[in-house]
């Protein structure tokens, strides 16, 4: 069975290293990269399962990086650390293109689990953030402005709702995964989710999922 690979991005070799040597055991690390600059033709070429990309360093602080990647690569699974305060920059990398988000401070303790999570299908946000974005008030775009589905974005909702990958979804449809992704995050960044537990509450709010 193929391992998992992962592309770590940290502008600090002594936790590349400490890293590595968490993930070793269970997943290839197939590159690494310290600056934005070098981390979007390395993950390009290298097209990894998961891109831990260390948000707390301040050569990885461009936060566009994680978008362009998430554009050009809607299966690699991103994981973001942040800093323990900076919750902003954990909630807009949740929101816009991260699958997880850790907090560097305990990055080491939860690394391997939250990387199996994410090569699950799954995402995963450590218990400090999750307690500070659930305190945190409601983004206005979620709340202020009204939106409704595209019979498109329910066809893709409804799909990804039942456990389906988007590789799967764009079979079922006949359309690229890459329109799929598309969909996806439009609807997430239009609703306001940060996550796939959000899509499906969403999806059964409009009556595409059972609650059961």
């Amino acid at each position: 069975m193929r391992r998992p690979r992962i592309l770590l991005a940290d502008g600090q070799i002594s936790l590349v290293v400490a890293y590595r040597d968490l993930l070793r055991e269970e997943f290839d690390i197939v590159g690494t990269s310290s600056d934005s600059r070098s981390l979007m033709p390395t993950a390009t070429q290298l097209q990894p399962d998961v891109i831990v990309i260390d948000l707390a360093s301040s050569s990885l602080k461009d936060t566009s990086a994680g978008l362009e990647l998430k554009r050009l690569m809607p299966q690699t699974k991103i994981l973001a650390i942040a800093k323990k305060d900076d919750v902003k920059t954990a909630a807009d990398a949740l929101h816009e293109w991260a699958s997880g988000v850790l907090v560097r401070r305990t990055a080491r303790r939860e690394l391997v689990s939250a990387i199996r999570q994410l090569v699950a299908g799954k995402s995963y946000v450590a218990a400090s953030i999750s307690k500070r974005l659930h305190a945190a008030p409601s983004r206005p775009q979620a709340v202020s402005f009204p939106k409704s589905l595209t019979h498109r974005q329910r066809e893709v909702l409804k799909l990804l709702a039942e456990g389906r990958t988007m590789r799967e979804v764009a079979c079922i449809l006949e359309l690229t995964t890459r329109t799929v992704a598309f969909h996806k995050y439009r609807i997430m960044r239009d609703f306001g989710l940060h996550n796939n537990v959000d899509l499906l509450k969403l999806a059964i709010r409009e009556h595409l999922a059972s609650p059961e």
